[in-house]
């Protein structure tokens, strides 16, 4: 079954100051949240993805990877130590774990645990209510510093908040996400199998693949900087390097964000915002003539 984006994981080493960054940006960021594992995160919604400022912040708590056992908070411990801070994580939307979990052991990416969890939320209104999720881990056979996974909400109508949508840089949904690797063709067949949409080649070293909701750009760290002027992380294998956001502001995000040297000057167009200026990522604002997503 397709899966569409439902969202990034933003690794950063100060919780607080990634939601002020977020703000100044024009999001509106959620509350802190705890998860029982010692991760915390704020949550920047748009209608069915989310961005997830995740912080390592009670490292005594993680429990290490066993087998079977894909420890989350772990793997973000890793990364932070091994790569600093920045986009760590991609999650595809879920429908059916078992079923996610069953495509994924034959295709020889997954060999993971269910992963079920609740914690508790807090609403725009200030209620607290219990949110859950399925997470079913894939693995890409070649090493990477970049993480996957499908996600289902469990308890949705606890989750999303039209009013946490509402966003003064007028961002309306994702248009989607850039993967780089050195060689985008390896990691093709990897792409395909956790998302069900196949990556069409759009010219030499880049790939796209078409979900139900936003796009996954695959290409070579020289192309990214190319395209968006900024440096593309390094490391291993695919890494996560950009999140792009549609909104009919741009060029008013572009003028405010240029006064605050938050924005990346010689990209015409759009509005970048570079690893300097958000914690190890990179934030595409476009204007673009795509209706919104149910």
């Amino acid at each position: 079954m397709r899966r569409g984006l439902d969202h990034v994981v933003h690794l950063v080493r100060d919780l607080d100051a990634a939601g002020e960054i977020y703000d100044l940006l024009g999001f509106t960021v959620g509350s802190r949240n705890h998860h029982p594992w010692g991760t915390h995160n704020r949550i920047v919604q748009t209608p069915g993805f989310f961005i997830e400022l995740l912080e390592v912040a009670e490292p005594e708590k993680i429990p290490p990877h066993n087998g079977a056992f894909f420890s989350f908070g772990a793997f973000n411990k890793d990364m932070l130590a091994r790569r600093g801070e920045g986009l760590s994580m991609l999650a595809l939307e879920g429908s059916d774990p078992a079923a996610d979990k069953a495509a994924f052991d034959a295709a020889g990416v997954g060999g993971f645990d269910l992963f079920d969890f609740a914690r508790t939320a807090r609403r725009a209104d200030g209620a607290e209510v219990e949110v859950g999720f399925s997470l079913v881990f894939a693995r890409d056979p070649i090493p990477s510093d970049a993480g996957f996974f499908t996600c289902m909400q469990r308890k949705p109508e606890n989750f999303w908040s039209p009013q946490m949508q509402r966003h003064a840089n007028g961002v309306t949904h994702v248009i989607g996400v850039v993967l780089v690797a050195d060689s985008p063709a390896d990691h093709a067949s990897f792409i395909d199998t956790v998302s069900d949409c196949t990556p069409r080649r759009a010219t030499d070293g880049w790939y796209v693949a078409q979900t139900p909701r936003g796009a996954i750009d695959l290409m070579t760290p020289a192309l990214f900087t190319e395209r968006y002027g900024v440096p593309a992380p390094a490391g291993e294998g695919l890494r996560l390097a950009a999140v792009r956001f549609s909104t009919p502001g741009a060029a008013d995000l572009r003028r405010g964000l240029a006064a605050r040297r938050m924005l990346e000057e010689q990209i015409q167009g759009i509005a970048v915002i570079p690893p300097r200026a958000a914690m190890g990522a990179t934030l595409v604002f476009e204007r673009t003539d795509e209706a919104e997503p149910a």
